[in-house]
């Protein structure tokens, strides 16, 4: 048993030896070859928009709780306008661009995609 964890241990270390070797190899490329472009970075670049996830509607609130009275639905497919947000995020006050109603949606449904920054 523990030869055999000694084994896969043992391939796996190689396997991971072998990208790092064969980089070193191709670097040594002809001045001929196009360089690649350089990396910008992912925090120049503007926010994602604001959208509905993981469900096809929220409902709109008068107030930013779940008692407080439903103005409205925001759909999907509709475009919003976030004008503010409580802490954290919990609850954001919206205009819906298609329906023209104002009012707070839970921050659970409503957010911004997250940025993924590789470089």
């Amino acid at each position: 048993m523990r030869s055999t964890r000694i084994a896969i241990a043992a391939a796996l270390l190689g396997a991971l030896a072998l990208p790092l070797a064969s980089a070193s190899a191709a670097t040594a490329a002809p001045t001929s070859v196009a360089t690649a472009m350089p990396a910008s970075s992912c925090t120049s670049k503007p926010y994602l928009p604001w959208a509905v996830h993981g469900t096809n509607a929220v409902t709109i609130r008068k107030k930013a709780t779940t008692k407080s009275t439903a103005v409205g639905i925001l759909y999907k497919s509709h475009k919003f306008t976030v004008h503010k947000t409580t802490k954290g995020a919990k609850w954001v006050y919206i205009t819906d661009k298609t329906t023209g109603v104002k009012g707070w949606v839970s921050g659970t449904y409503v957010y911004r995609d997250v940025r993924m920054c590789l470089d």
